[in-house]
């Protein structure tokens, strides 16, 4: 099935890989096997996607690998990373435009380093540009769309689109950008300032979450959407579920809202905390939490 892909990576030097284990790409270390995954380039996405869809390949993009749960089963057909696409591509005063693969936290440190302010509470967040931006990344208050002007994206018919903020309906941790378009770049405009002090704010904010969350350990992030202003962490610490465990994946000791992999945790072990927290919430508070991190694969 998958031979003439081969084919046409080989002739275009794309590295591919073939029944991959997921779980060596995703900050949570759990995932079954991809049929296919691919490393292109920016310049290689458009041919690319013109024969994943000629051939009727299904494909997804992964940034980062974070937020982000596989299930054991994998995934069927071709994924396309985007770790190769990380360039700073142009840096004009306050304006900064990167390439979507590049780190987000490669970003952050940019920044610090030369006085570009109004990204500094995203510190300590992982996975990819693009990725942050599709969910609408976030935290003390910041979120990425706050100093976004506008992306380059690959859309489905492998055509190129510029695309303005305004158009992107974001909204807390979300926007309508559609999971099969790939975002090849964004541009954000930020205010020049001493680079001493965006560094000093960067690192308090930084300082405050290596305090507050299990930024060393396999997790996919938060687990659960804040409901109405109320913290999914405290709704979950509250019902009684620190520390709760099934089999390899247990609520964070250190914040309720992270499920960490002790070891060898599977999907289906985190989707079963996943249910019995959620009806904890639900049954001491009436609420019903929806998940933050996004779920992709086959069971």
């Amino acid at each position: 099935m998958y031979n003439s892909l081969r084919d046409f990576c080989i002739d275009k030097n794309i590295e591919t890989r073939f029944n991959e284990p997921m779980s060596l790409h995703t900050s949570l270390k759990i995932g079954g096997r991809a049929d296919v995954v691919v490393f292109p380039k920016e310049e290689e996405l458009p041919d690319l996607i013109s024969f994943l869809n000629i051939n009727g390949l299904p494909y997804v993009i992964i940034g980062g690998g974070t937020n982000l749960l596989i299930l054991d089963g994998g995934i069927e057909g071709v994924v396309i990373f985007t770790e190769r696409m990380d360039k700073i591509m142009n840096i004009d005063g306050g304006r900064l435009t990167v390439q979507g693969g590049c780190s987000l936290q490669r970003v952050i440190s940019l920044c610090a380093e030369l006085g570009l302010s109004g990204m500094e509470g995203l510190a300590g967040i992982p996975g990819s540009i693009g990725g942050a931006i599709v969910g609408n990344s976030g935290s003390f208050g910041y979120e990425i769309k706050d100093n976004l002007e506008y992306i380059n994206v690959i859309s489905t018919d492998s055509t190129m689109r510029k695309i303005f903020k305004s158009e992107l309906g974001f909204k807390y941790r979300g926007s309508n950008i559609s999971s099969d378009c790939i975002i090849t770049s964004a541009t954000f405009t930020l205010e020049v300032n001493e680079p001493a002090e965006v560094r000093k704010v960067t690192k308090q904010f930084l300082n405050e979450k290596r305090i507050k969350q299990p930024l060393n350990q396999p997790s996919a992030g938060c687990v659960f959407k804040n409901f109405d202003g109320l913290s999914a962490g405290k709704l979950i610490d509250e019902a009684g579920c620190k520390g709760l465990r099934v089999g390899g994946i247990q609520v964070s000791n250190l914040h309720a809202n992270y499920f960490i992999n002790t070891g060898k945790g599977s999907a289906e072990e985190f989707l079963r905390l996943m249910d019995i927290v959620n009806r904890a919430v639900k049954e001491k508070f009436n609420i019903v939490l929806e998940p933050e991190i996004k779920i992709i694969g086959r069971f």
